[in-house]
């Protein structure tokens, strides 16, 4: 980074910090396989250099003060990848997954992970990691972090749906209770995960993949024409900024 680059990150971050925070922030993380076609790589190590970048982004939440960060990393589509990189995902997945459990920071800074995601898609070693960091980390509540890992938007609205059908079957719901808290309640997770302020999606492509629709839709969704492993603490201050703009002319319309 330049000295230029690095004043106006400085003075970027300054300003950004003297407005609201937003509190959970979503980013689809596109563009690692062709960030490593372009470097001449297979297009496999994109992946991992894209999880470098997810670990460098969540230290970037922390100090700015954003509470609940979602990483959209494999979706149910992903499945039809060849079988050769759907094994490399997982592997990588697993030890980011590994990683996490015996990361000091996790610990430190009393960091709740969860995966959020169609569990039974999962082969059984990855699954056996992702209890147990789920399971170590299970009274935290500092810092949230969801990983969307087979999942997709509809399939969750439907599983919630489906056991909202079931609890009113076996009477321990009725229909009269059925509002917005009680369905996000049935979702994947909880915990600010109800409800997105920013989701950011990098890669240059401009739609949602299918990516959290309840959850995001009070928010705003920006869209950046850079690949995930090149994206920079600019592009995230920048990010919020927008935001922040935002969230001030509706106030300011509103009262």
């Amino acid at each position: 980074m330049s000295m230029i680059s690095k004043v106006y990150e400085r003075m970027l971050e300054k300003n950004v910090r003297r407005g609201e925070i937003p509190e959970h922030v979503a980013i689809i993380m596109d563009g690692n396989r062709r960030y490593a076609r372009r470097r001449g790589l297979p297009a496999y190590m994109g992946h991992f250099f894209g999880s470098k970048k997810a670990e460098k982004v969540l230290e970037w939440c922390r100090e700015i003060g954003v509470k609940v960060v979602t990483l959209y990393a494999f979706s149910t589509e992903n499945f039809k990848r060849s079988e050769e990189e759907k094994r490399k995902i997982f592997d990588l997945f697993k030890k980011e997954i590994e990683r996490l459990l015996n990361d000091p920071r996790t610990h430190r800074d009393r960091m709740k992970v969860r995966v959020v995601g169609r569990r039974d898609m999962l082969p059984d070693d990855v699954l056996r990691a992702v209890e147990e960091v789920e399971r170590e980390t299970a009274n935290y509540s500092k810092f949230y972090l969801n990983i969307a890992f087979a999942y997709g938007g509809r399939q969750e609205i439907m599983d919630a749906i489906a056991k909202i059908l079931l609890d009113v079957k076996n009477g321990k719901l009725s229909p009269e209770d059925i509002d917005e808290n009680l369905f996000s309640s049935y979702l994947y997770s909880s915990n600010g995960y109800e409800r997105v302020d920013i989701l950011i999606r990098t890669g240059g492509e401009q739609r949602l993949s299918n990516f959290l629709p309840w959850q995001s839709s009070g928010g705003i969704t920006y869209f950046l024409d850079v690949y995930w492993p090149s994206f920079r603490k600019i592009d995230l201050l920048r990010a919020i900024r927008t935001w922040q703009s935002i969230v001030g002319r509706y106030y300011k319309h509103t009262f």
